[in-house]
């Protein structure tokens, strides 16, 4: 497993240069979510770009077939240049539910990725279905507990369409983390952390458990990324470095 850096959190917090030489510096091996005019500088700095908005916007998503044309040009277009910048993953989002029932929203969902997934599959390119809490920070968002999610997989039945698995947000909604993931690690391509309650960092100020999270990850095989994705409150470059502690599993500790 690798790690990496959602770039949004620490924006502003610590200068882009320095940002990326105290990450490598410290064993991380990309970023996620970088402004399109920094991606040279990541890449010269031999650090990947590992995930990239497939689409605007989270709350106007794919469980309304009036945005289905509009996503899939975006999509196709941010998997050309995915490929171009080797950038793994797009995230993409099934929108807010305003009164849709579940079964309609994942119909629709259905419906648009499948106009999307096979070139994606194509050009070997992810598209990652992110898990987001409706309870404090996505008021309405639809894909809010993983059964949801795992059913639009199902449907899909695409290699190339997955679920981004929020530890954070699915917290929030559901818990019972470490079973989730080893019931739905097929169907996972991705996780991204923070610490709950706050969404800051991920150190014992909170009530997850990273170090046995991370474990259980993986033990089902995933070889993926890890993406931190929380707001420090304090050194930023400290908390970084103790993110990344507490994410290397060891077994037996």
């Amino acid at each position: 497993m690798r790690q990496d850096i959602c770039w949004w959190c620490f924006q502003g917090r610590v200068e882009p240069k320095r940002l990326i030489a105290e990450a490598k510096r410290i064993g991380y091996e990309g970023f996620e979510l970088v402004p399109e005019p920094l991606w040279d500088m990541v890449r010269e700095a031999d650090m990947r770009i590992v995930t990239h908005g497939g689409h605007g916007t989270i709350e106007n998503g794919m469980n309304d077939p009036r945005n289905h044309s509009r996503i899939e040009d975006e999509l196709k277009a941010n998997i050309d240049k995915a490929v171009k910048y080797e950038i793994p993953i797009l995230i993409c989002f099934s929108g807010n539910r305003r009164g849709r029932p579940d079964e309609e929203g994942i119909e629709n969902t259905v419906a648009c990725l499948k106009r999307v997934a096979p070139y994606a599959e194509q050009k070997g390119i992810t598209l990652a279905l992110e898990i987001l809490n409706s309870k404090v920070d996505h008021r309405d968002y639809q894909f809010d507990r993983m059964h949801w999610g795992v059913r639009v997989v199902e449907l899909v039945n695409s290699p190339r369409v997955k679920i981004l698995y929020d530890i954070y947000h699915a917290q929030i909604m559901e818990g019972d983390i470490i079973r989730t993931i080893r019931t739905h690690h097929d169907k996972i391509a991705h996780y991204h952390t923070a610490g709950n309650p706050g969404r800051n960092e991920i150190d014992d100020t909170q009530e997850l458990n990273y170090p046995a999270i991370m474990r259980a990850i993986k033990e089902t095989g995933y070889a993926g990324w890890i993406g931190q994705e929380f707001v420090p409150k304090g050194d930023p470059i400290a908390a970084l470095r103790d993110a990344f502690e507490r994410c290397q599993p060891r077994t037996g500790s």
